[in-house]
Parts: structure tokens; C-alpha cells; sequence
């Protein structure tokens, strides 16, 4: 069952649902002992920078926030990520445990409320949790077996460097031994050592890093249905909602009638909430709240609620004609975000030009667990429960919505069923917490599956205009994008209908090509729904662009797919910002330029990795085809190569091989893992999820319009090549980049079956 810690007003930690956390175990760890038998030099650690620091409340790496030593020698580890499928929730803590010597046997893991000031930045997303925590929790883990190693030799009377730490004990040079147990109340009283007097582990010295046989903490409860989801979560009392929500965003009820509502038998309130839009960042769009004393009776509730809605100024939004807008944009000239060489001189001096335009469709998170949150307001303080990826925002957000002081609000982070940006936003935790206040009673909030397909944060749709210019031997001599995309800014701030440096930056701006001439601009399209961070965010069409043109540039100037890749790439090199014309404000993931490059031979190394591994350039049958697709994105670079086969005029797919480059791999089995949730998700991006709007309203409402990839058409073979390297290469992300290459490399591998390019996602599955 999942664990939550509970801080009191005294500051001891005690653990809800399950066993307690005593005082003199939380505080006997903090420290840290300086160990010779581990070698590592702590100087390598100053170059291991990120833009970390740059997070809200940053990094904190401070053990006694963190680790805990109980006397029988078991040792607590707090998560202060959210888990939604990735396995932080154990990664980090196997870092810990792995630099502390601790047995992964002993350890227990406990969930961190939302609470910055206390663990630092608490946002699940960005790929960067492992990137930009790894450091800091090695030094947790180093400082607790420095810590453990001086108490022992204190009582031994020896020099700490005689002292071993291994495997949950503290030995002696004469054989005695100390567990970790009987150590935990002297070794608070050791002073915590900065990083540089701890001597880390080698890579050889790893006993978990990098080895992927620590499986998820969360795996038996998973299995067995024992762990804690929101909807889960059960509280004396409790009642449970359902909203109608308004079909347009910034919409509101004309008028409503509740008196049907109120006859069903459970029904106990009918509470109209204010009313959200754009611009508003994460609040709740408002709608009619049916609360009563169990989900079915809610949802009769509804179903019987009699409502006139009013559009507002988004009730003519209808996707076809706007997407013919976004077209019409791309084709002229726009902001320009990157600008190499000489783009006019280019086009005006080519032997012949060639271009396409890629569209996409919005997109809904859909993940397994639609949104939900249960809350208890009391007057004087508010405790909520919630599967959210940023527990103290939504924290805060949930606070000021009830007028309240952060500090009289407390937010417990349940188990996510999925996440992928959708559970960023915690619209409705704030429903929750509204809702608890007016019935004077906790409240559970449960979204339907239709109401997470009809009112989410969607992401972006988008048109795509790729444009070359050749010389007289085929060569790209000048290379134009126009990206055309509603922003994610606008739900923030009034909509200008240009993007974000950061929306341009992935996949874009960023282009890694070895062409003299590169211009990318950016049209105007303003945005009429809310959207939202979404897994691989502008990536996803960017991607689905360059990918796709790579493909029909091959086949226009007569060569091989990967030939035409490695053309395009160059030989291996570092991207000059300057040289290449990235713009002063370029995005790279928040990270340091210097310290995370864009490197062109990690990008040829994936895409030379997935075309071996699926046995590219083989004879294939008639009616088969393997396209191929690389991306850079959040720091990691990723090639997809995929087989399709056309059975009774419909594509499937048999075959994936995704190469990835995420640095130093701390958890592979995790990496395989997202790589294969990639290839699912890539793939239903790719052939089914399309959110298309008519007077402003969203037309889809659940999976028979709304489809996904099924186990009839997941690939029965998915294999995952990930490239090796030392702990010296910054570990990368690795949640989000398998996504973006799937579709292009689908697309490619349509045509190289059948002669069909599909231009527009999703592509749909009938040939």
C-alpha cells in the first residue's frame, strides 16, 4: 500500500496507512563519512552542473530530509517525485541506496507530501527527474555511508579510512561488524560533510546503478490491486461529484435546472462552481457539481441535470476550416526563430525547390486513470489527496482558490495511473477542495473517461511547411520550416498567437542538420481550448515533420532512407550555437549549452543502432516496409526503426527497434520500459488519436471514437538498444524522447510497403 509522510507541528515524520517513523529513527541518519575503498573523486562532481538551480525551489540534497535509519536497521527513503508509470519512485531512491551500501531488501519507501521549501522542486515532468537528481542523491546516499563509516570507527577508536561500509553493515579491518541499525543514533551526532570529503563510488563499485534488476517498488501492489490510485483513496463520510462541465471552454450555464438531480435517491447537493477559460492557468472551467453519497448516484445525478449552455467567444471553433487556416499561414512568411547562412540567396540560386506540409490533429493525454482527487476542507485547513505530477503547485493553486494561506493546506500524491502532462494541471483538485467546502464534508471528484476526452488541456494541433532548396547534383543547399501552432502560453497569458523559444526549441529551432542555409519561422494561430504540457510536447509534431520530409526527400532525390539521414546529419560534430544560427534565446530542456551539446554522431550512433537491430536494407515481402526516424529531444537522442505489413488493407505492425542515447543509464530495466510505453503511445499518436472540434466543442468522448493502439496491432517484437556510458556522461531523459521519431518512422515504413504517404496524423489504419 502506498506510504505518505506526515509532518506535525513538533517536525517528526510519522508514516499514514501503514508502519510509523519514530523521531530518533527520522533524525539519527544525516551525515556523511569520507571512505578511501571508494575511490570515486568527488571533484568530478563539480562538472556534473544542470539547470537544476533554475527550478523553483530547486535541488535540496540534504539527507536528513531524506533518508532514515531505524534501529532495527531498516532504512526509509522519501520519494518526492510523482510515480505514473516511469519508476522514479524507486530510481531515485535506488541511487540512494546503491551510494549508501544500503540492501535493497531493507528499504522502504515513503511518498513526500507537496512541500518545496522542504524537498525542493517537486514537478514530475520535463524528463528531467533523473537528470537533475541523480547528483543530488548520491551525495545523500554518499553522505549517510560517510556518515555510518566515522560513527563506527568513533566507537572502534580506528581511522575512518580503515573502515568499509558494504551491504548494510560497517566492518572493521579485525572483522567486526556494525549494522546499520546500531549505528543510527551515533551517526547523527557525525556532522555532515560537504560533497567534497565524500570519496564516491566507481562505476565498477555500482551495486544497483546501471544494472536494471531493482524492479519498481510499486510492483506487487500493482499486481495485486493493493496500491493507492486517487480514486482509491476512501475517507470517512466521504462524498463523491461529477460535474457537467461547459462544452466550450469559457462557456457557462444560460440557466440550469437541478430539481430532477435532487429526486434521485443519494443525492444529496447540486453546487454551480465559477466559471474558468483561457489565460486562467490551471483553474477549473466551472459547470454544475451533482455531489451524493456514491458514483452511481452522482452520476443519475447528472444525467438528470437540465442545462442551457452558453458558447462564449470560442463557440465557433471548428478544427477543419481552422486547420485550412493554419495551411494557408504556413505558407508565408513568418517570425523568424533561426536564421544560418543566407535563406534568400538559397531558393533564389536552387536548381529546383521541393516541399510538403504535415498537419496533426489535437491530441487528449487519455491516460488509464481519469482525473480525480478527494479533499477535506474544515475551516481553518485543507487536506487533499491527488494524483498530480506537481503536488506543491497544485497545493498552492488549491489554496488561493479557497482564500487560503498555503501553509493551512497539506497535499498527500497518490499512485498516477499515467500522467503525461494531463495530471500537471490539477484543475480538479481545486473542484475537490471547492466542492468539500460548500458540502461541509471530504469530497472525491471523479472525472469520466468522456469527460477527460471532452475537457481537457489538449495538445497543440499544428500545420508544418518544410521546404528545400537543391543544387544542380541533389544536394540541400537551404532548409526552411514554418511551424504553425497554437501555444501552451496561452493558457497562462493573453493568447498573441505566436509560440514559446522553448515550443520552438523542440525539434525545430534546434535542427541538427549539416545545411549551409536553415530558416525556421513561426506563424500566428491563436488558440480556442486550453493546452497543455502533453508527453514530448512540440516534439511530437516538429517530428512528425522533419521525419516524414527526410523520407520523401529520399525518395524524390533517388536514395536510401538512411543514407539520406546520415547525408543530412553530416559527419560527427558539436553544434555551434553561434555558428548555426541558433537564436539568443534558444531552449535546450533548461540545460547548459556547454554541458548538454547537441551532438550529431550520438544522433547517426541511434539511428545506425535501430536500422541494424530490425535488419534494415533485408529483403522484405510484398506488402512490407521499414521506415526510419531519429530525434533529439530533452537532452536524448532516439532512433526508431518500424515494420509495417499491410493485412487486409489495414497497417500493422509488427516490429519496432528504439535505439536511445540517454547518457549514463542508471535504471534500464525503466528505460526499456518508457521505450516500449513510447512505442504504444507513438503509435496511437501516430494511427488513431485525433481531437477535432465543431462550434467550439470537442466531438470525441471515449475510446470508440477516440481510439488507441490495441494488443492486435502492438508489435510482438519491440526491442530496445540503449547505448552505453560511464557515469561521466550526464544522465538524460528518457520519459518523453522515445515518443516523437514513432509516427515519421511509421510513415516511411507506409510507404516503403505501399507507395501511400500519409501527410497528416493521425493517418488512420485502412490503406
Amino acid at each position: 500500500m502506498l506510504k505518505y509522510l506526515e509532518t506535525t507541528t513538533d517536525d517528526t515524520a510519522t508514516e499514514v496507512h501503514l508502519s510509523k517513523l519514530s523521531r530518533r529513527g527520522f533524525l539519527g541518519i544525516a551525515g556523511a563519512f569520507t571512505l578511501a575503498a571508494y575511490g570515486g573523486r568527488a571533484e568530478a562532481f563539480e562538472t556534473y552542473k544542470t539547470g537544476a538551480a533554475a527550478m523553483p525551489r530547486g535541488i535540496v540534497d540534504d539527507p536528513l530530509v531524506f533518508v532514515s535509519i531505524d534501529s532495527d536497521g531498516t532504512v526509509t527513503l522519501v520519494a518526492h517525485r510523482s510515480e505514473m508509470g516511469t519508476g522514479i519512485r524507486s530510481s531515485i531512491p535506488m541511487v540512494i541506496a546503491d551510494e549508501m551500501e544500503a540492501d535493497w531488501a531493507r528499504v522502504t519507501i515513503v511518498q513526500a507530501p507537496g512541500d518545496e521549501p522542504k524537498y525542493g522542486n517537486q514537478d514530475t515532468d520535463g524528463s528531467r527527474s533523473m537528470r537533475h537528481h541523480i547528483q543530488a542523491a548520491r551525495r545523500m546516499g554518499g553522505a549517510v555511508r560517510t556518515m555510518l563509516a566515522r560513527a563506527a570507527a568513533d566507537g572502534w577508536g580506528i581511522d575512518p579510512a580503515d573502515v568499509t561500509v558494504e551491504m548494510h553493515q560497517v566492518k572493521a579491518p579485525d572483522g567486526r561488524t556494525l549494522g546499520f541499525g546500531d549505528l543510527a543514533e551515533t551517526a547523527m551526532a557525525q556532522p555532515v560533510p560537504p560533497h567534497e570529503e565524500i570519496a564516491y563510488k566507481t562505476d565498477a563499485e555500482f551495486r544497483y546503478m546501471g544494472k536494471g534488476e531493482v524492479q519498481i517498488t510499486d510492483l506487487r501492489d500493482i499486481t495485486t490491486g493493493d496500491a493507492v490510485y486517487g480514486a482509491d483513496v476512501m475517507l470517512e463520510g466521504m462524498k463523491t461529484a461529477l460535474i457537467a462541465r461547459p462544452p466550450v471552454v469559457g462557456g457557462k450555464a444560460k440557466s440550469f435546472d437541478a430539481s430532477k438531480a435532487l429526486e434521485v435517491p443519494g443525492v444529496v447537493a447540486v453546487h454551480e462552481l465559477p466559471y474558468g477559460g483561457l489565460a486562467q492557468k490551471f483553474a477549473p472551467l466551472g459547470g454544475i457539481a451533482v455531489v451524493a453519497d456514491n458514483t452511481w448516484a452522482a452520476t443519475k445525478g447528472r444525467d438528470a441535470l437540465e442545462i442551457e449552455w452558453e458558447a462564449g467567444p470560442h463557440g465557433d471553433y471548428t478544427s477543419a476550416p481552422f486547420m485550412e487556416e493554419m495551411k494557408a499561414t504556413a505558407e508565408k512568411p513568418g517570425t523568424v526563430a533561426r536564421d544560418k547562412g543566407d535563406i534568400e540567396d538559397a531558393f533564389a540560386k536552387a536548381a529546383r525547390t521541393f516541399g510538403q506540409t504535415y498537419t496533426q490533429a489535437h491530441m487528449a493525454h487519455i491516460p488509464m486513470e481519469p482525473p480525480a482527487a478527494v479533499a477535506h476542507y474544515t475551516g481553518d485547513a485543507l487536506e487533499i489527496w491527488a494524483p498530480v505530477q506537481s503536488p506543491y503547485t497544485a497545493r498552492l493553486d488549491t489554496a488561493k482558490a479557497l482564500g487560503l494561506d498555503p501553509e493551512q493546506a497539506r497535499l498527500n500524491v497518490t499512485l498516477l495511473g499515467g500522467g503525461f502532462g494531463r495530471k500537471s494541471k490539477a484543475d480538479y483538485v481545486t473542484e475537490a477542495a471547492l466542492l468539500s467546502r460548500e458540502v461541509g464534508a471530504p469530497v472525491r471528484v471523479q472525472w469520466t473517461r468522456d469527460d477527460d476526452v471532452r475537457h481537457s488541456f489538449y495538445h497543440t494541433t499544428s500545420a508544418e511547411r518544410i521546404e528545400v532548396a537543391l543544387d544542380d547534383a541533389g544536394q540541400v543547399t537551404g532548409w526552411r520550416h514554418r511551424s504553425v501552432a497554437p501555444s501552451i502560453k496561452s493558457t497562462f497569458a493573453p493568447d498573441d498567437g505566436l509560440p514559446m523559444p522553448l515550443e520552438q526549441g523542440m525539434g525545430m529551432t534546434d535542427l541538427p542538420f549539416d545545411i549551409a542555409n536553415i530558416r525556421c519561422e513561426s506563424g500566428k494561430a491563436m488558440a480556442h481550448t486550453r493546452i497543455g504540457w502533453f508527453r514530448s510536447v512540440s516534439n511530437v509534431p516538429h517530428a512528425w515533420a522533419v521525419g516524414s520530409f527526410v523520407g520523401e526527400l529520399a525518395h524524390e532525390l533517388g536514395k536510401d532512407q538512411r543514407q539520406m539521414w546520415l547525408d543530412l546529419i553530416g559527419t560527427p560534430r558539436v553544434m555551434d550555437p553561434k555558428a548555426d544560427g541558433l537564436p539568443e534565446d534558444f531552449w535546450n530542456y533548461g540545460e547548459p549549452m556547454q554541458e548538454f551539446p547537441i551532438e550529431t554522431g550520438r544522433l547517426a550512433e541511434v539511428l545506425n543502432r535501430a536500422a541494424d537491430g530490425i535488419g534494415y536494407g533485408r529483403d522484405l515481402p510484398e506488402g512490407e516496409g521499414i521506415g526510419l526516424a531519429v530525434h533529439r529531444s530533452f537532452v536524448s537522442y532516439v532512433g526508431c526503426a518500424a515494420r509495417v505489413k499491410l493485412v487486409d488493407g489495414r497497417i500493422t505492425v509488427p516490429e519496432m527497434h528504439l535505439a536511445i542515447d540517454c547518457g549514463f543509464a542508471a535504471n534500464p530495466e525503466r528505460i526499456e520500459s518508457q521505450m516500449q510505453g513510447a512505442a504504444v503511445m507513438g503509435m496511437t499518436l501516430a494511427l488513431h488519436s485525433g481531437i477535432t472540434f465543431e462550434n467550439g466543442a470537442v466531438v470525441q468522448s471515449n475510446f470508440y471514437d477516440y481510439d488507441v493502439v490495441r494488443s492486435d496491432n502492438y508489435p510482438r517484437n519491440v526491442v530496445t538498444h540503449i547505448v552505453d556510458h560511464p557515469f561521466s556522461v550526464h544522465a538524460t531523459g528518457v520519459g518523453e524522447p522515445g515518443v516523437p521519431p514513432v509516427a515519421p518512422a511509421l510513415a516511411n515504413a507506409l510507404f516503403a510497403a505501399t507507395g501511400t504517404r500519409r501527410r497528416s496524423l493521425p493517418m488512420g489504419v485502412e490503406v
